[in-house]
Protein backbone atom coordinates (compact mmCIF):
# COMPACT_ATOMS: atom_id res chain seq x y z
CA UNK A 1 0.00 0.00 0.00
CA UNK A 2 1.66 3.00 -1.08
CA UNK A 3 -0.57 6.03 0.38
CA UNK A 4 -0.45 7.02 3.72
CA UNK A 5 -1.19 9.55 6.59
CA UNK A 6 1.73 11.20 8.82
CA UNK A 7 0.51 12.35 12.02
CA UNK A 8 4.42 14.08 12.85
CA UNK A 9 5.71 15.23 16.40
CA UNK A 10 2.78 14.88 18.13
CA UNK A 11 3.89 16.51 21.65
CA UNK A 12 1.88 15.35 25.00
CA UNK A 13 2.53 15.15 28.76
CA UNK A 14 1.21 11.99 30.62
CA UNK A 15 2.19 9.88 33.76
CA UNK A 16 4.60 7.24 31.96
CA UNK A 17 6.73 4.45 33.90
CA UNK A 18 7.95 2.41 36.35
CA UNK A 19 9.81 4.42 38.82
CA UNK A 20 8.07 5.63 41.22
CA UNK A 21 9.39 9.42 40.39
CA UNK A 22 8.00 9.05 36.82
CA UNK A 23 4.83 7.88 38.59
CA UNK A 24 4.04 11.48 40.12
CA UNK A 25 4.34 13.63 37.77
CA UNK A 26 3.45 13.64 33.93
CA UNK A 27 6.43 13.92 31.50
CA UNK A 28 6.84 14.40 27.88
CA UNK A 29 6.11 11.59 25.28
CA UNK A 30 6.59 12.26 21.08
CA UNK A 31 4.35 10.17 19.24
CA UNK A 32 4.43 9.60 15.60
CA UNK A 33 2.42 7.54 13.79
CA UNK A 34 1.68 6.38 10.21
CA UNK A 35 -1.50 5.27 8.61
CA UNK A 36 -1.25 3.11 5.49
CA UNK A 37 -4.36 3.99 3.69
CA UNK A 38 -5.66 4.00 0.38
CA UNK A 39 -6.11 7.88 -0.64
CA UNK A 40 -7.52 6.73 -4.21
CA UNK A 41 -11.07 7.96 -3.31
CA UNK A 42 -10.93 11.04 -1.58
CA UNK A 43 -8.51 11.93 -4.10
CA UNK A 44 -10.99 11.87 -6.63
CA UNK A 45 -13.84 12.99 -4.77
CA UNK A 46 -11.89 15.78 -2.16
CA UNK A 47 -14.69 14.33 0.43
CA UNK A 48 -14.40 14.17 3.74
CA UNK A 49 -16.55 11.43 3.49
CA UNK A 50 -14.13 9.19 1.58
CA UNK A 51 -11.24 9.95 3.72
CA UNK A 52 -9.94 9.26 6.99
CA UNK A 53 -10.78 11.53 9.42
CA UNK A 54 -7.27 12.43 11.13
CA UNK A 55 -8.13 15.13 13.10
CA UNK A 56 -11.04 12.61 14.77
CA UNK A 57 -8.29 10.03 15.19
CA UNK A 58 -5.90 12.70 16.84
CA UNK A 59 -8.36 13.93 19.46
CA UNK A 60 -8.51 10.45 20.19
CA UNK A 61 -5.22 9.81 20.75
CA UNK A 62 -5.17 13.07 22.90
CA UNK A 63 -7.66 11.94 25.12
CA UNK A 64 -6.19 8.50 26.04
CA UNK A 65 -2.33 9.46 26.65
CA UNK A 66 -3.17 13.09 28.54
CA UNK A 67 -5.54 10.24 30.99
CA UNK A 68 -3.75 7.62 30.99
CA UNK A 69 -1.08 6.31 33.63
CA UNK A 70 0.61 3.35 31.47
CA UNK A 71 3.88 2.00 33.01
CA UNK A 72 5.41 0.62 29.80
CA UNK A 73 5.54 2.80 26.20
CA UNK A 74 4.94 -0.29 24.40
CA UNK A 75 1.43 -0.50 26.17
CA UNK A 76 0.86 2.86 25.16
CA UNK A 77 2.26 2.15 21.65
CA UNK A 78 -0.29 -0.56 21.47
CA UNK A 79 -3.02 1.18 22.06
CA UNK A 80 -2.45 4.34 19.95
CA UNK A 81 -2.61 1.77 17.25
CA UNK A 82 -5.83 -0.07 17.90
CA UNK A 83 -7.29 4.06 18.18
CA UNK A 84 -5.92 4.32 14.16
CA UNK A 85 -7.76 1.20 13.05
CA UNK A 86 -10.65 1.85 14.39
CA UNK A 87 -11.14 3.21 10.72
CA UNK A 88 -12.10 0.46 8.65
CA UNK A 89 -10.00 2.08 5.90
CA UNK A 90 -6.92 2.15 7.81
CA UNK A 91 -5.07 -1.28 6.83
CA UNK A 92 -2.05 -0.77 8.60
CA UNK A 93 -0.66 1.55 11.84
CA UNK A 94 3.10 2.20 12.54
CA UNK A 95 3.09 4.00 15.88
CA UNK A 96 6.37 5.47 17.29
CA UNK A 97 6.37 6.93 20.70
CA UNK A 98 9.58 8.44 22.55
CA UNK A 99 10.29 9.48 26.03
CA UNK A 100 12.79 12.88 25.55
CA UNK A 101 15.61 12.39 27.98
CA UNK A 102 14.76 9.04 29.65
CA UNK A 103 18.27 7.76 29.85
CA UNK A 104 21.25 10.06 30.33
CA UNK A 105 23.61 11.01 27.42
CA UNK A 106 20.50 10.47 25.18
CA UNK A 107 17.86 13.07 23.31
CA UNK A 108 15.30 10.10 23.74
CA UNK A 109 14.57 6.68 24.06
CA UNK A 110 11.19 4.99 22.48
CA UNK A 111 9.70 2.06 19.97
CA UNK A 112 7.75 1.56 17.45
CA UNK A 113 5.30 -1.24 16.65
CA UNK A 114 3.40 -2.62 13.32
CA UNK A 115 -0.53 -3.19 13.52
CA UNK A 116 -3.04 -4.22 11.42
CA UNK A 117 -6.81 -4.82 12.27
CA UNK A 118 -6.19 -8.73 12.63
CA UNK A 119 -3.64 -8.08 15.60
CA UNK A 120 -6.47 -6.92 17.76
CA UNK A 121 -9.61 -9.18 16.21
CA UNK A 122 -9.22 -10.97 19.90
CA UNK A 123 -10.80 -7.72 21.05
Amino acid sequence: MPDRIQISDLLLRTIIGINNEEREKKQDVVINITLHVDLRNAGRSDDISDAVNYRTITKEIIDLVENSRFQLVEKMADEVAKICLTDQRVEQASVSIEKPGALRFTRSVGVTVERTREDFSEV
